[in-house]
């Protein structure tokens, strides 16, 4: 039933009227009565007869025919809500969107005009399920695709090949055969056309792929190069973006067997597709594949789970690498897909940081200039040279933080606290939280009226480039205006983390600035998300041999900076996990938050019987005056854990407990 009561995570039967048997099949839609109110459900099994002694209520109605839930989704959707100590009812809204009446009735067929049915036995419409035969073409006996329409295609290695373990890698796809791979991509690689060489792989083999990409953005990279690929009309998008309608329709294409490859974002790492064959994730450390609603899943574990289910393959993929990722590799369960260090050598751009002696030497100021020498000297080399220059500032808008000119203090709202911050050059500071304008703000310290930047945003650094480099045109690319693409020649791109774009021919200079904002957050993946960022930039310019230069601002011996250097996402992800595991952090061991107030915290912990050689730790405060606990087991343990926290939550419930609890497993954040 769709109840979000832990304790009524569980089956029910009901009886089915025979006025309702033709349209209550197994994935349907149903409304039941429960505690004597109708509530939705979803049938996911007919029997023939129930273990309940008791007795049992009709089915009271079936809101639409047509089987939604596939069996292979209700199985996943049943073992994400077990690993993440959730409910099989909220999993099941993530995994099949809303209904829209008007597209089943588009999708289902008309009865015929010339045999109208009757009224007391109403014709049952044509199930939307899938067809008899797969719109693919099967794998025979040996492995091998027959020949199938002029519409099917037989995938070639392409740009594989400059990986050794690559052309095997999509072998195995085309034979039918379920490989895990981690792939660190190459500088300047066209990773969604490598994506798209995959699923044609996997396609020719006769089975079915889901891909998931972290925007809006990659998803049409990806959509382009799989209409390349496969041609049009092989493959649908599945994302919030495409509105109620046109998701719908694209969910019942897939779940209908219509189409073989099913992309989108997170929404789509439940997709139906028929006989599956290969789950994909792109930048899995990107924050947005984690998702928001209960019972918080992250997309690269809910396909990693999914391809243990069905034996399909599983693909890895990013320009870094996550201590995940690493995980999956070091334990053996996926292979490393990576190129010879000769060939990275080739594709990869020539590197340097500001802060190390040699620079420190040439520039003293490098170490507290924001824009140091060397960055401005690859800028203007690259503009003289008639090539785009890229430049990644951490922070949007235009000055977001500002502070005291007189005695540094951070300036902050009289109303709320809330951080000042400066919309332009000529602007009036204004309360980031709260929106209120300080026109007259008097600094709380020392009654200094003249405040100075505490943090430079991008349309800030765009304002002092313009006018560094006179003549040379200059956009920007953040959350109001993401650009997708920019032409060659000389140019300048301000653009905040995620929304670099692409340039033709690849930057001739990348400047990342503002390194402090990334490494010095409270975070654990402090260290690795700037390398994420840092390498997503980099990998758009061009090659040391084309000119192309990336300039971090930052000291050379930091870890992530070295990473960066040598291009070694690798090695750091190796280094992460090695830290993690002897500080005891995920992913080499299974936490679990718990938040809400001190009370309810204290009574769910009390309630739960935990594994043994559980540690708690906290509180620690959390948002709205409530506390956070952490529960901390060996990943063995980790089944154990999650069923003890749902199952002290199902009693919290049953017994009316008024303040609610959050149970987050393997939270992305943990302070």
């Amino acid at each position: 039933m769709d109840v979000p009561l832990p304790h009524l995570d569980r089956l029910f039967d009901y009886l089915v009227p025979a006025a309702l048997a033709d349209d209550a099949v197994p994935g349907c839609r149903v409304k039941v009565r429960f505690a004597g109110q109708l509530v939705g459900g979803w049938l996911l099994e007919r029997v023939d007869a129930s273990t309940f002694q008791g007795r049992l209520e009709y089915l009271e109605k079936v809101v639409s025919p047509v089987p939604v839930l596939a069996p292979e989704v209700a199985r996943l959707a049943r073992a994400v809500a077990d690993r993440y100590a959730g409910s099989l009812a909220d999993v099941l809204r993530l995994a099949v969107p809303p209904r829209h009446a008007r597209v089943e009735k588009e999708l289902l067929p008309a009865p015929a005009a010339d045999d109208p049915p009757s009224p007391a036995e109403p014709t049952r419409p044509a199930e939307p399920s899938r067809p008899a035969e797969p719109a693919h073409p099967p794998v025979d006996s040996a492995g091998a695709a027959p020949a199938g329409p002029p519409g099917d295609v037989l995938a070639a290695d392409g740009g594989w090949r400059a990986y050794p373990a690559g052309p095997a890698l999509l072998r195995a796809l085309t034979e039918g055969r379920g490989p895990r791979a981690v792939w660190s991509a190459l500088p300047g690689e066209d990773w969604a056309a490598r994506y798209a060489e995959a699923a044609a792989a996997t396609v020719a083999g006769g089975r079915g792929v889901v891909m998931v990409v972290a925007d809006g953005r990659d998803l049409d990279r990806l959509d382009a190069a799989l209409t390349a690929t496969l041609g049009e009309g092989r493959h649908v998008r599945l994302s919030a973006a495409l509105g109620p309608a046109r998701r719908y329709r694209a969910f019942l294409a897939a779940r209908r067997g219509e189409v073989p490859v099913v992309i989108g974002t997170r929404a789509a790492m439940f997709a139906p597709v028929d006989r599956l064959g290969l789950v994909a994730i792109w930048d899995d450390g990107d924050d947005v594949h984690a998702e928001p609603r209960d019972p918080y899943p992250h997309a690269r574990e809910v396909l990693l789970t999914r391809s243990q289910l069905t034996d399909a393959a599983a693909l890895v993929g990013g320009f870094s690498r996550t201590a995940e990722a690493q995980l999956l590799i070091e334990t053996g369960w996926a292979r490393e897909v990576a190129a010879d260090r000769a060939v990275l050598r080739q594709r990869t751009p020539a590197v340097a940081p500001t802060g190390d002696d040699p620079q420190l030497a040439r520039d003293p100021g490098a170490a507290t200039a924001r824009l140091p020498s060397l960055a401005w000297t690859a800028a203007r080399e690259a503009v003289r040279a008639d090539l785009p220059v890229l430049v990644q500032v951490p922070r949007r808008g235009y000055l977001p933080a500002v502070a005291c000119a007189e005695c540094r203090s951070p300036a902050r709202c009289p109303h709320c606290a809330g951080p000042l911050a400066l919309p332009s050059a000529t602007g009036t500071p204004a309360c980031r939280w709260c929106g209120r304008v300080a026109a007259a703000y008097a600094c709380p310290e020392c009654g200094g009226r003249r405040l100075r930047a505490a943090v430079v945003g991008a349309r800030r650094t765009a304002e002092e480039l313009g006018r560094a480099f006179p003549g040379v045109p200059v956009r920007t690319s953040g959350r109001d205006e993401v650009l997708t693409a920019v032409p060659g020649g000389a140019g300048l791109v301000i653009a905040t983390p995620g929304a670099e774009p692409v340039a033709a021919g690849g930057y001739g200079a990348v400047l990342l600035l503002d390194s402090w904002a990334l490494l010095t957050r409270a975070d654990l993946r402090a260290g690795e998300e700037a390398l994420r960022r840092w390498m997503t930039a980099a990998a758009l310019a061009r090659p040391a041999a084309g000119g192309g230069r990336v300039v971090v601002v930052a000291d050379g011996a930091l870890a992530p900076v070295q990473a960066l250097l040598r291009w070694d996402a690798a090695w750091f992800a190796a280094r992460e996990l090695a830290e993690r595991r002897e500080l005891g952090f995920p992913p080499a061991v299974r936490m679990a938050s718990v938040t809400g107030t001190a009370d309810a915290v204290a009574d769910l912990l009390a309630e739960a019987r935990l594994p043994e050689g559980a540690e708690v730790l906290g509180p620690v405060p959390a948002d709205d005056d409530r506390e956070r606990m952490l529960v901390r087991v060996p990943r063995a343990r980790a089944a154990a854990l999650a069923g003890a926290l749902h199952a002290a939550a199902a009693a919290r419930t049953a017994r009316k407990a008024v303040d609610p609890v959050r149970l987050q497993v393997d939270p992305l954040s943990l302070f």
